[in-house]
């Protein structure tokens, strides 16, 4: 038998690249395709503006021909002073359950980040920390919502097996009696907007001005999250890429600008787990399958605090409980209530989560190991 692995050139390589999901998860009742157009688009340097900074090469390794394992590769020379040594990282990592595929694979990989002066190798990253990361560690048989990871119990094992360990570990917490939980707790009567509070005036995004209010987002995101790990700040452009399908997630009313005389101070930001409706699709998108989302997305009983963020200057201000009060109102429409991924150790996130009645529920990790010659 023989295991080959190369970097991705040619059209072949490139369909089986993309193509090995499926054979991979065939039989994972649990499994959410990705939609095939959207991996290909964050993938496309010529497309993607977080390339015009960061290099991307993509491996695919075979055995006997067919493929069995592959991953990206990108280099992003901003991160080092963080991580205090030049890192490269990888993601969109999928494999059978092969340990002498996976081996060759970061071999190949390992041996061109060395080339580019890389000393460490840290991930996934699909393909940076604004996208979905993390490989998932537990509960492999429940259904994944909508920008959680999800993967076979074995990779963990096989990025081990190849000399990872564990860099990071990260958490969501969810409810899934959101809405009994905040009538018992708060007994809120209605589901009316936090208008004006505390010298905050909160107000919906705005379609009409989605523009300026993309930009008010990200400026809020870029200050809030300035010391998170592996953070780096989003351009205007990699934001408007990274939203581009933002209103198919979160409607106008799911993400809240709060404003301090006139000027950004907050966001909170909630999406819809649709990945329910997306299962249906199998990974392609049209016309007739968006039009059926539009009306299923109606009955979507799961909503996701996807992130709060509060400029540092506002941080020790009342500004902290009006979103809080926000989201609550915004969660008792459903029937459950799930975080995004949240560090363990981020004590102010978590107990703003279990006020909400939400507890641990899936466990995730970020691996990392040196690299030498």
């Amino acid at each position: 038998m023989t295991i080959t692995a190369t970097a991705v050139t040619g059209g072949r390589e490139r369909r089986d690249f993309f193509h090995l999901p499926s054979a991979i998860y065939r039989r994972d009742p649990v499994w959410i395709a990705p939609i095939g157009s959207e991996v290909r688009r964050t993938l496309d340097p010529n497309r993607n503006p977080y390339f015009k900074h960061a290099s991307l090469r993509l491996f695919l390794a075979r055995r006997d021909g067919v493929p069995a394992a592959r991953l990206a590769l990108v280099i992003d020379d901003r991160h080092t002073p963080e991580c205090g040594l030049r890192t490269a990282f990888f993601g969109f990592f999928e494999s059978l359950n092969d340990p002498e595929a996976v081996s060759t694979l970061f071999r190949e990989a390992e041996g061109v980040a060395l080339a580019n002066g890389a000393l460490r190798l840290e991930g996934p990253f699909n393909p940076h920390h604004y996208a979905e990361l993390g490989l998932q560690l537990d509960r492999f048989d429940a259904p994944p919502a909508f920008f959680q990871p999800h993967n076979p119990p074995y990779y963990a094992e096989l990025l081990e097996g190849t000399g990872f360990r564990i860099s990071k570990r990260l958490q969501t917490m969810r409810n899934d009696d959101i809405r009994g939980y905040l009538e018992r707790r708060y007994g809120f009567p209605d589901r009316g907007e936090t208008a004006s509070r505390d010298g905050f005036t909160v107000r919906a995004f705005s379609r009409r001005r989605r523009a300026a209010d993309l930009e008010r987002i990200r400026e809020v995101n870029n200050d809030a999250f300035a010391s998170n790990w592996r953070f780096l700040p989003l351009s205007r452009e990699e934001y408007a890429f990274s939203a581009k399908h933002m209103s198919l997630v979160s409607k106008p009313g799911h993400i809240l600008i709060a404003e301090s005389e006139g000027r950004p101070a907050a966001v909170l930001h909630c999406a819809l787990d649709i990945n329910p409706i997306l299962r249906e699709w199998r990974g392609k998108a049209g016309l007739l399958k968006y039009a059926r989302f539009l009306r299923a997305r109606r009955d979507i009983k799961t909503i996701i605090l996807f992130t709060v963020a509060i400029k540092r200057q506002y941080r020790h201000t009342r500004v902290y409980f009006v979103l809080l009060e926000a989201f609550a109102r915004l969660a008792s429409g459903y029937a459950a209530a799930e975080t995004s991924w949240l560090s363990a150790d981020n004590i102010p996130a978590v107990r703003a989560a279990e006020s909400l009645g939400m507890r641990p529920d899936r466990q995730f990790a970020v691996f990392a190991k040196e690299i030498r010659p």
